[in-house]
């Protein structure tokens, strides 16, 4: 299992493990004949005329300067209608759970994808010997409370044991900024490899002050993989600027972000 809960005891050694790659968001080394097809892939369904008129433009040229960090799902018609259903207004509790469901499960099963890993030899029950792999043990999940919560069964569903901490971050009355209220997680933290999840990336101003949170308790940036699941171009851009190394995966960049996720999901819209 690749959360199983034990010590990461490489973490700190400064090896580092190949690292399975999903599509980039970074289209500069791109011809310019080519532009503009790959453009079209890389960048989901754009919203509806009712929708700002230069969204799709503004995804474009975003997408370009964000750089590697941010990592795409490669998309297909089933993320696509799941994407599609979410941000539909006329969606009902049920369906959108459903759907948010699924879509978290890709996310996260992407998510531990991007886990660094080792090779091994087993026997099978025919006493053949199979080369395969193996993930290292010691990561571990973190919520941004509250929506961050709605991720926590899809990694649970596939890490029975991981530890899974959380951080609550609220806006402060009188300053408006992002100000963290709560934090707990395990207590060797800073040894393991680091899911944080949280759904909806529009400002990036409440991950910015998780990730240094958990820079506090000695985790290193480069140990982070961020889970979302739709990120604007200025979120994802604010969180690589202010820590480099972090990783980014979402399955859709664009102006406008679904920022009615939670409260669609645990129904107190």
């Amino acid at each position: 299992m690749p959360c199983h809960n034990q010590q990461l005891n490489n973490v700190n050694s400064g090896q580092e493990h190949p690292m399975k790659q999903v599509r980039f968001a970074n289209n500069n080394n791109n011809s310019s004949s080519s532009s503009s097809s790959s453009s079209s892939s890389s960048v989901p369904a754009v919203l509806s005329n009712s929708e700002p008129t230069d969204a799709t433009i503004q995804a474009d040229s975003s997408q370009d300067n964000v750089g590697p960090q941010l990592k795409l799902l490669p998309l297909n018609d089933q993320i696509r209608e799941l994407q599609t259903i979410i941000r539909d207004k006329t969606t009902s509790r049920g369906d959108f759970v459903f759907c948010a469901d699924r879509l978290i499960r890709l996310v996260v099963e992407e998510g531990l994808n991007q886990l660094p890993y080792s090779e091994c030899t087993v026997t099978t029950p025919t006493g053949y010997k199979y080369e395969g792999v193996k993930f290292e043990r010691g990561n571990c999940g973190v919520s941004i409370m509250r929506s961050g919560e709605a991720m926590e069964q899809g990694l649970r569903d596939c890490c029975r044991s991981i530890r899974i901490g959380k951080i609550l971050i609220q806006s402060d009355e009188e300053t408006q900024k992002a100000k963290v209220f709560y934090a707990k997680f395990p207590p060797d933290v800073y040894r393991r490899k680091v899911l944080l999840m949280y759904p909806i990336l529009s400002t990036g101003n409440t991950v910015i002050e998780a990730v240094r949170v958990l820079i506090e308790h000695g985790v290193q940036p480069r140990h982070i993989i961020l889970l979302s699941l739709f990120s604007t171009p200025h979120g994802a851009k604010s969180i690589i600027q202010e820590f480099p190394d972090i990783t980014i995966l979402t399955t859709e960049v664009h102006p406008v972000a679904p920022t009615h996720f939670g409260q669609r999901y645990f129904g107190t819209d």
